[in-house]
């Protein structure tokens, strides 16, 4: 039973955010890239001399040397139990005492304690199955051995009244019931697809952006040696940091396309068998009611021992879906309060594994720290270079810069790492290559500029590369980061809480009440069914000639 709770009554919240979310989230060393950059530009020299100079170099540790481990960045966090005051219920594998530990999916006891609360329903089945089932086999008995006894029971209008009564009463009711779990499944079938493709979404998201800053950092290994080269250590590492990358990115989209593919078919293939439940117990119902008005005893009979198994299978299904019920109930409540306590230990711990903040935040800065001295480097070429007209004799900076000035690439960041608002004057990282594009002269066989210009070819494409690492740390370094403190996943927990739990709990409700509707409606109407039949035939005999049989004194009908 535990086995089956787990794969198939948890799906809407638990299928949706524990297969796809923990990928969501980096470990540090994925992440260390911030400072593993180092570019050196490279000024052509005349006459194919081979001279370079370094204007800039950015060496920086590994971020996961330089952050704070998570022992030193904070203390030890308190632990806190998920769903505790929801999830206080009777364990019968700890001898029925209350469970106490709250919201955890690997935890036997909490699945003991979730499924021990559709025990009344599931004992409710069995009855049902062993008396009703009892009951028929010595009616069977009695009618087959003691055929005198069919016409020997007196004729009451009044039970013949009420039966009709009642009969009527409950088939209106099991028909309402049925267009409850019809609408209901409806209404659940939607909610659920529209959590799933939701939380695809997210994991869509996150693939795109790993693939779009693994593309970024590709560029700058797209410049040849003499424009722009990188030590051989740091292009290792780059590689290390794409290959990290792209297989975060090819796993994520797996799983994501295999779970999504298997969560819809169980959401389909349950919404078709709760259609199936619906419209089976609605024919069943009508068929009962005109049978028994008809008359066709026999057919009566046969539909009564067809409604006796579906209304056992219909009452486990009510349990099933209490169960579920329940499951989500704990698993949103649980989602809101990891959002709310976000230093705590939980259970969701082991599931996800994020950093501290502090990590994440040294992270963070260190992305800033390489994106800020990047820009630096970009326009210190600009101001120190470009922009300068120098005499031919200072033969290793000049190749006969002409023209208006270039403008400069607007920093985002201040030294202290601030957020800086781009000035007058300056190009972001959105046009800064297109605007350059204007000031690059066309070239000698030489390298000299033999147009009006203030960068030749090569060093507009060292600079486009360098402005493609930055805007790549610069817009994707924060995502990165909240990937690795786990705020992007406590993010879509918390959209998923409330705007998809509501309409999860309500629905799975409408279907858990039009169940148990259906499945109330039909078992008192099978025995009215039967009760009516039988007083139907006994209304019948009693308007025919009785025969008194020998030795019984005659008795009058009513």
């Amino acid at each position: 039973m535990v086995g089956f709770l787990k794969t198939k009554c948890v799906f809407p919240i638990l299928c949706l955010c524990v297969f796809f979310l923990p990928t969501l989230c980096f470990h540090a060393e994925t992440f260390s890239f911030a400072g593993e950059v180092s570019f050196s530009f490279v000024v052509p020299q005349r006459k194919g001399e081979e001279v370079s100079r370094s204007l800039f170099d950015t060496e920086r540790r590994v971020l996961a040397e330089i952050a704070p481990s998570p022992g030193e960045a904070v203390k030890e966090n308190s632990s806190f139990i998920l769903a505790a005051n929801r999830t206080y219920r009777k364990d019968p594998l700890d001898g029925f005492k209350r469970y106490s530990g709250g919201w955890n999916i690997s935890s036997i006891h909490y699945w003991a304690s979730v499924g021990f609360t559709a025990a009344p329903l599931f004992a409710i089945a069995a009855a049902w199955f062993v008396i009703f089932g009892l009951t028929l086999f010595f009616a069977v008995c009695c009618y087959c051995c003691f055929p005198e006894r069919r016409r020997g029971y007196p004729y009451s209008r009044t039970a013949y009244a009420l039966s009709l009564f009642f009969l009527i009463v409950f088939t209106i009711a099991a028909i309402v019931g049925c267009v409850v779990l019809y609408n209901g499944q409806g209404e659940f079938h939607s909610s659920t697809t529209s959590t799933l493709n939701y939380v695809v979404g997210q994991a869509n998201l996150t693939v795109s952006n790993l693939r779009n800053f693994s593309n970024y950092l590709a560029a700058a290994k797209t410049i040849t040696v003499d424009q722009v080269f990188l030590p051989a250590d740091d292009q290792k590492k780059i590689d290390t940091i794409q290959t990290k990358l792209n297989s975060t990115a090819n796993d994520l989209e797996y799983q994501t396309k295999q779970n999504s593919d298997g969560i819809r078919k169980l959401l389909d293939s349950v919404r078709l068998e709760l259609i199936i439940i619906a419209a089976v117990m609605l024919l069943l119902v009508f068929l009962g009611f005109l049978f028994s008005i008809l008359g066709l005893q026999a057919l009566v009979y046969i539909l009564v021992i067809v409604g006796w198994l579906l209304v056992t299978g219909t009452v486990i299904l009510c349990g099933v879906f209490l169960i579920l019920n329940n499951a989500t109930s704990d698993t949103c409540v649980a989602m809101d309060e990891w959002v709310m306590h976000p230093t705590a230990k939980t259970a969701l711990d082991h599931i996800l594994p994020c950093v501290d903040i502090a990590t994440a935040n040294e992270s963070l800065y260190q992305s800033k720290k390489v994106t800020y001295q990047m820009v630096n480097v970009v326009n210190q070429v600009i101001m120190n270079i470009s922009n300068q007209n120098f005499v031919p004799s200072l033969s290793l900076f000049y190749y006969n810069q002409s023209g208006p000035l270039m403008p400069t690439l607007c920093n985002p960041f201040t030294p202290d790492m601030m957020d800086r608002q781009c000035e007058a004057g300056e190009v972001d990282f959105d046009n800064a290559t297109q605007v350059w594009q204007g000031y690059v002269c066309k070239v000698s066989s030489s390298g000299i500029c033999s147009t009006v210009g203030r960068i030749t070819p090569s060093i507009y494409t060292q600079m486009a590369a360098a402005v493609n690492v930055s805007y790549g740390l610069y817009h994707y370094g924060p995502f990165l980061v909240q990937l690795e403190d786990c705020s992007f996943v406590r993010d879509t927990f918390s959209t998923i809480s409330k705007t998809k739990c509501p309409g999860l709990r309500k629905y799975s409700g409408w279907v858990y009440i039009g169940l148990v509707m259906v499945s109330a409606a039909v078992m008192v109407s099978l025995i009215f069914w039967v009760i009516y039949a039988r007083e139907r035939r006994h209304r019948k005999f009693s308007k025919l000639p009785y025969q008194i049989p020998q030795g019984r004194s005659p008795r009058k009908a009513p």
